[in-house]
């Protein structure tokens, strides 16, 4: 059997582009090691809190804070959705990054080019090597086209689509990231608006009682019963429950201008009728800890970004090895005379261009070392969210469990003081105990029932930031699987 050395010479070059593409020079990915993940945290062992989480619950739930059934914070947190700068802001983030992944992908395809020049030139007499029979003047006009394609033997333009996409991916989840923050702090802002009424309620039903106490010790005074002492010490106190209800008012209102701010309109344009209808405490699914490295949005971003600095490691070694490129040329030329596109004015190259740098002084592998190092920060930046992911979660159930319990014993405290209010002012209209006594009862009753509402709004603050911790709806399924991307990128180098 004889060979056919020429048909193997031109089949090699197909074999390389053939094989050569699956060759990537990049590490192999391992996802950085955040040291072993608990069972359980260490605060779920309360009860009344949150529910033990079902298999339904570690998927997408949606909107998360419809877990509030309020329908006022229902429509707020989908205006934010719509309106809010700052969302608006990382959105155009993320399509800058899936700009330059078209930009990263654009490398996986020949460039085709089109030239056409019309020109009247004139050549120096002393031209070197002009011939004797040579015009002082001539025409030239061309038209052609050129192709060019870069073969990835090293992997290269993969790594750097295969970069571009995680970058990108890590921007969708940096999206996630800002939206599901700005959500938790528009229901934060809610949640204390709303504690804020019930507050001004309360402080307005005093005002009735303290009104009452007054009207009650004049009486009593201008009967000669009560001393001027207990009139001032009446007054004193309804002034100084006037001036907390102009406290809450105020502080109401700059609650309701960053409301405002957050779903994208003016503060002196928007307000929100008063509801001082007590809000409950939801019971939050926990899950186990392990899922949280799926449900937090911030973590899967710093893991797609210790992907993409792992993937450019490749791309920085790629640099020393040769550059294999394929051109081809054709087109038609003259000197303005005849049919352009005549057969005999046509031109054509075709061939491979291998380039490879033999010194640069260290530069190739300075930026070797500088991909490494950024592969090393990225994953350091990925253990440090993941810790301070748990951090947040432990946080905010350490905070629930201990208000579950102030919260209790502040309404044990409320109870017992609006009995001791009522037991003095009896007192004082039979005469038995002075004006200070009841003036004593009523502020501590005030205290009490401000202090257990107050505690209720840390409450439901904490099971916000709870949800926010533990991802809200969000889940790392929604984002494009790294595989997958590559694969189909493989695919189209081929």
């Amino acid at each position: 059997m004889t060979l056919n050395l020429p048909f193997l010479r031109r089949l090699l070059p197909l074999a390389l582009v053939a094989v050569l593409p699956a060759c990537s020079l990049a590490p192999t990915y391992k996802k950085p090691d955040v040291g072993p993940v608990p069972d359980s945290y260490a605060g779920q062992t309360a009860e009344g809190l949150w529910s033990p989480a079902h298999p339904a619950d570690t998927a997408s739930r949606g909107p998360w804070w419809s877990v509030y059934a309020n329908p006022g914070l229902d429509k707020l947190e989908n205006q934010l959705d719509t309106s809010n700068p700052s969302l608006a802001v990382a959105l155009a983030r993320y399509d800058a990054a899936r700009a330059l992944l078209g930009e990263a992908r654009s490398d996986m395809y020949p460039t085709l080019g089109v030239d056409a020049a019309d020109s009247r030139n004139r050549q120096s007499n002393n031209r070197p090597l002009r011939g004797s029979n040579q015009p002082n003047e001539y025409s030239a006009n061309t038209f052609g086209f050129g192709l060019g394609y870069e073969i990835d033997l090293w992997g290269r333009v993969r790594n750097e689509v295969a970069a571009g996409n995680a970058n990108a991916t890590a921007a969708q989840a940096d999206l996630a990231s800002v939206k599901l923050s700005l959500e938790a702090q528009l229901a934060d802002l809610y949640v204390a608006l709303r504690g804020y009424d019930v507050q001004e309620r309360i402080l307005k039903d005093t005002l009735d009682a303290y009104q009452q106490g007054l009207d009650l010790t004049e009486r009593r005074f201008q009967g000669g019963v009560a001393s001027g002492l207990d009139v001032s010490r009446a007054k004193t106190q309804l002034s100084d429950a006037q001036a907390q209800v102009s406290e809450v008012v105020a502080q109401r209102a700059l609650t309701e201008h960053a409301i405002a701010t957050l779903v994208g309109e003016s503060a002196s344009r928007f307000s929100l009728s008063l509801d001082n209808t007590p809000m409950n405490v939801p019971a939050i699914p926990l899950g186990v800890p392990s899922q949280l490295l799926e449900r937090r949005p911030d973590i899967s971003a710093a893991e797609r970004r210790v992907f993409a600095a792992n993937a450019e490691i490749g791309v920085a070694r790629a640099a020393f090895f040769p550059r294999l490129s394929l051109s081809a040329m054709f087109g038609f030329q003259d000197t303005g005379m005849g049919n352009l596109l005549s057969a005999g004015n046509r031109y054509w190259a075709l061939g491979p261009d291998l380039a490879m740098t033999l010194f640069d002084g260290g530069l190739r592998r300075s930026k070797v070392q500088a991909a490494q190092a950024n592969l090393d920060a990225s994953a350091g930046l990925y253990r440090g969210t993941v810790l301070n992911a748990f951090q947040q979660v432990e946080d905010n159930l350490t905070l629930l469990q201990q208000l579950g319990k102030e919260a209790h014993q502040e309404d044990d405290a409320a109870s017992a003081a609006r009995d001791s209010q009522t037991i003095s002012t009896n007192r004082y209209r039979e005469g038995a105990v002075n004006y200070l006594d009841v003036v004593t009862a009523q502020t501590a009753a005030l205290q009490a029932e401000r202090s257990a509402e107050q505690v209720r709004t840390r409450r439901l603050q904490a099971s916000v930031d709870l949800i926010r911790a533990l991802g809200g709806g969000w889940d790392s399924a929604q984002l494009p699987t790294t595989a997958s991307t590559v694969a189909d990128s493989t695919s189209q180098a081929r």
